[in-house]
């Protein structure tokens, strides 16, 4: 299935989540020319609109550089550093390299850097060097996972919150690669307390906001904060709220981190898999009853992000303040 806007084709790739995105040529559209100021104003509104729409989109065969792609992350937004802890790519310091080298590979469900109070609003991907086989990414629909829930379930959710950390207890690291990126990963620690149903600040969308780094439920004990996480989490990774993207070179992808989570399968040995990151500041994540997220542990994240240090004043729980 698909439609039509005056700038481009949407054509949908999964049933509730994804859409392939045709006539766009990135590589020109977003490159300022003579007489022009910069992109079109109506395409980078059409874009968004579809972005919320569809949650992922894909950009095939695109081939764009590094600097073409921070352009088009730019579009959405002010761009977030790398990554709070991991090195960028030299030279580059709004790109993180994702390569699955040496068994570094996150094959786990997550949305990105939750463990900080302003996660991005947005990311993208761009393949440079994919396997034949395996290597896919996969990207979940959260909001279509709240609406899955039954009643007594989705009223409970809305009411609960959830710590984010980037160091909890991972499995044995495979070798000293992985080590030392794990060690480089959690050499600033960070938990934040999250709704674990997030009001989306642009379609208003409740969407389970949950994932890798949400570790534990706020007033709940660790076994029921598992049980409970596992539940939930489940709701998200169901097959009808999935899309599975299959990587081919110079492809791009852009998802709403607000609303989705995503996965990387370690499903294609030792063949090479390398892809760039950027990624969109975002805002402070917002829960059914207009609370916001809260620093529990670790300083701010303003090298990362500057949405981090706009408002340095909810570092603490509101509502635990109001009562202390």
């Amino acid at each position: 299935m698909s439609s039509s806007t005056p700038g481009f084709d949407i054509r949908r790739i999964g049933g509730r989540i994804g859409a392939e995105i045709h006539g766009v040529d990135l590589s020109t559209e977003i490159t300022e020319t003579a007489g022009t100021t910069g992109p079109d104003p109506a395409l980078v509104r059409e874009l968004n609109a579809a972005l919320l729409e569809h949650k992922a989109l894909v950009f095939r065969g695109q081939h764009l550089d590094d600097a073409a792609q921070v352009r088009f992350a730019s579009l959405f937004g002010e761009l977030t550093t790398a990554h709070p802890t991991v090195p960028s790519v030299e030279g580059q310091p709004n790109i993180l390299p994702v390569d699955g080298g040496e068994g570094i590979r996150a094959n786990h469900w997550h949305t990105d850097v939750t463990f900080v109070r302003t996660p991005p609003k947005a990311s993208t991907l761009r393949s440079l060097v994919v396997p034949p086989y395996g290597g896919n990414t996969l990207i979940a629909n959260s909001a279509a996972a709240y609406q899955d829930l039954p009643e007594p379930l989705r009223e409970l959710a809305d009411k609960l919150w959830a710590v984010h950390t980037n160091d909890y207890d991972y499995a044995a690291p495979k070798n000293e690669a992985v080590a030392e990126h794990r060690k480089v990963f959690t050499s600033r620690r960070w938990k934040t307390a999250h709704p674990v149903v997030r009001v989306h600040p642009e379609s208003g969308e409740r969407g389970l906001f949950i994932g890798g780094f949400a570790q534990s439920l706020v007033g709940i004990g660790p076994a029921d904060s598992r049980d409970l996480l596992r539940i939930l989490q489940g709701y998200v990774t169901r097959p009808e709220n999935i899309v599975r993207v299959a990587w081919q070179p110079g492809d791009l992808v852009l998802f709403d981190n607000r609303i989705t989570q995503h996965y990387a399968p370690d499903d294609y040995g030792d063949l090479p898999r390398r892809l760039h990151r950027v990624t969109v500041a975002g805002d402070l994540p917002v829960g059914t009853d207009g609370r916001r997220s809260y620093a529990v542990e670790g300083d701010d994240a303003a090298h990362y992000t500057p949405a981090d240090s706009a408002d340095t004043a909810d570092t603490a729980d509101p509502a635990a303040s109001a009562a202390a």
